[in-house]
């Protein structure tokens, strides 16, 4: 499984992961030793807790670091244009005349509920490299597509707004 991510993804990958090693997974580790301390394991609800958040922190790191080592790095090379990576784009459902607007990110910051699509999905996938006034045929499987229009891209190169999804 190889992620397609941009630099900026990896980059905030490497700094989350530095910040757990370095800060997070002390002060954990601490927390762990203070209610070690406070008497019978068996019984010691905080000591659970403590462990519980000290291994989730440590398995945080570990998935980072496979996303790192494993990720395809990808380029926006669309015109000013055309959809790219992180444009804003709004598109006309011709089923039912709705408007929509849509961010296209990678797959490690998608948020549907937030309208935020990953470029592996049906509709971000179509709509790349288009321009505004393509009508666009998004294929959701083999049997089942529907048309869009493209209303209006708005270029927003910038993504540091944005966070990777924790699991």
């Amino acid at each position: 499984m190889y992620d397609r991510l941009t630099k900026s993804d990896i980059k905030k990958m490497e700094d989350e992961i530095e910040y757990r090693k370095l800060t997070l997974r002390h002060e954990l580790l601490e927390d762990v030793k203070e209610t070690r301390a406070h008497g019978d394991l068996s019984e010691n609800f905080e000591y659970h807790a403590a462990k519980r958040a000290k291994n989730k922190n440590e398995s945080r790191i570990r998935y980072l670091e496979r996303m790192v080592r494993t990720a395809e790095v990808i380029e926006d090379d669309s015109a000013d244009d055309e959809v790219g990576m992180n444009n804003l784009v709004t598109v006309l459902f011709e089923d039912d005349g709705s408007e929509e607007t849509y961010k296209i990110v990678t797959s490690i910051r998608s948020d549907s509920l937030n309208n935020l699509i990953t470029i592996e999905s049906p509709l971000g996938k179509a709509l790349m490299k288009h321009k505004v006034g393509d009508r666009v045929q998004v294929n959701v499987n083999d049997s089942v597509s529907y048309y869009v229009t493209i209303k209006n891209i708005e270029n927003n190169k910038d993504d540091s707004e944005d966070k990777i999804s924790s699991y």
